[in-house]
């Protein structure tokens, strides 16, 4: 058994412990520093890694000032499609096949600009021969012209010699004869290059005939025939196209909706309307009626009604659906009535009891404002105080978002 002594020799450091190497306890101690130093570290990186909340991805809408001078308010709604005004299908005047094509859908075109050409062949062989014509006619009248010169000579000689009496007056009368029928020829002759001119102008309309021209500016919609292929402005069946192509005059696009005839009523001509593309539902188009067709559709119960639209865009194009709301007259505002700001009503929700909306700010973290809302206005809201006009609000935002909290625009890269 151990006693006292030989505890105490064992705590004793040996001197003659070869150098560089520490005692078996300090070893311990350094190493379990290292190894409480490693620990820390790892927790530290796994805070940083998962213990921070991450940002959460939102979208956001502007808010925007409500301009003075009253609000109109829909008395109906209808939908409908945009139409262009202005829009051909483009064919040749002649049969023939289809030598280029020069036009691609979506391509703008001029008015004058050569969509196709024709083989020429035909023509051009029309051509040839009509010229002809002409050569030979101008050559006839070259002719007669010399014989009649002739015959006028003779006339006159032989007049001179019957008042002498040196030939017969039958001789005489024979040149007259001759040279009046002369005369005659040269006239039809002359006529005759008249009508071989004409028909030369006739072969040049054909030759022309073979290229195909826009009618007006506009842009491609469809390309309906290739080289090789026939054409023919009738519909002549199997494999024979009608056309070369479809332009749109895109400046003569309007709104074609069909309203109920129980609420044709409540339209008239330039009233006011608000057009939303089903494509773009967030943009609302300023536009006024233009006319109200004068009949009416048995089978649907529907009046068709055209729709201007004050705004010109590349992203409005033929065919597409929208929706239209038929407008009242703006009211004059009340100058006691406030008119606050406008803002999308998912902006809007209730925290506490009171309705909020969650402003982003400059570092992504967001803002909770309580609001007092006013009137409705479509899939808006009025908001009378609580915002401001150029502050970004957070659409539909999720319920676990909080003020303070960080966020993340939709879209944008994460940081």
């Amino acid at each position: 058994m151990n006693t006292s002594a030989d505890l105490l020799k064992e705590l004793k450091i040996d001197r003659k412990a070869p150098a560089g190497r520490e005692p078996p306890s300090r070893r311990g101690l350094w190493i379990g520093l290292g190894v409480g130093l490693v620990v820390l570290l790892l927790a530290a990186g796994a805070w940083a890694l998962f213990g921070r909340k991450a940002a959460v991805e939102v979208r956001t809408a502007p808010v925007v000032a409500i301009a003075a001078g009253g609000s109109s308010a829909s008395v109906l709604d209808a939908s409908g499609y945009v139409v262009a005004r202005r829009m051909a299908t483009v064919s040749a005047k002649i049969t023939g096949k289809v030598r280029e094509v020069k036009i691609e859908e979506g391509m703008r075109v001029e008015e004058g600009q050569v969509m196709a050409t024709l083989d020429p062949i035909d023509a051009d062989a029309a051509r040839a021969l009509a010229d002809s014509q002409v050569a030979a006619a101008r050559s006839q009248v070259e002719n007669v012209s010399a014989q009649l010169r002739r015959a006028e000579a003779d006339a006159t000689r032989l007049q001179t010699l019957v008042g002498q009496q040196l030939v017969s007056r039958s001789q005489y009368d024979e040149a007259v004869a001759l040279r009046d029928g002369l005369r005659a020829q040269l006239l039809t002759a002359q006529r005759n290059v008249k009508v071989a001119g004409n028909n030369l102008s006739i072969s040049d309309l054909g030759v022309d005939n073979t290229i195909v021209r826009a009618p007006f500016s506009g842009v491609v919609t469809a390309k309906a025939a290739q080289p090789g292929e026939i054409v023919s402005p009738l519909a002549t069946g199997g494999f024979t196209r009608t056309g070369i192509g479809t332009i749109v005059d895109m400046e003569s696009l309007e709104v074609e909706v069909e309203v109920g005839e129980a609420y044709i009523g409540r339209v008239q001509p330039k009233m006011p309307v608000e057009i939303v593309l089903n494509a773009y539902p967030d943009w609302k188009i300023p536009g006024e009626v233009i006319a109200i067709i004068p009949t009416a559709d048995r089978g649907k119960a529907t009046v068709k009604v055209r729709v201007a639209m004050k705004v010109k865009d590349p992203r409005i194009v033929p065919e597409m659906g929208v929706r239209v709301s038929f407008l009242e007259e703006a009211k004059p505002a009340q100058a006691q009535q406030p008119q606050g700001v406008r803002v999308p009503g998912g902006a809007l929700v209730e925290r506490e009891g009171a309705t909020a909306a969650f402003v982003v700010g400059e570092d992504n973290r967001v803002a909770l404002h309580p609001v007092k809302t006013g009137l409705a206005m479509g899939d808006d809201r009025q908001v009378l105080s609580g915002l401001t006009a150029g502050d970004t609000v957070v659409l539909d935002p999720p319920p676990a978002l909080k003020d303070g909290d960080k966020v993340k625009l939709a879209g944008a890269e994460a940081e």
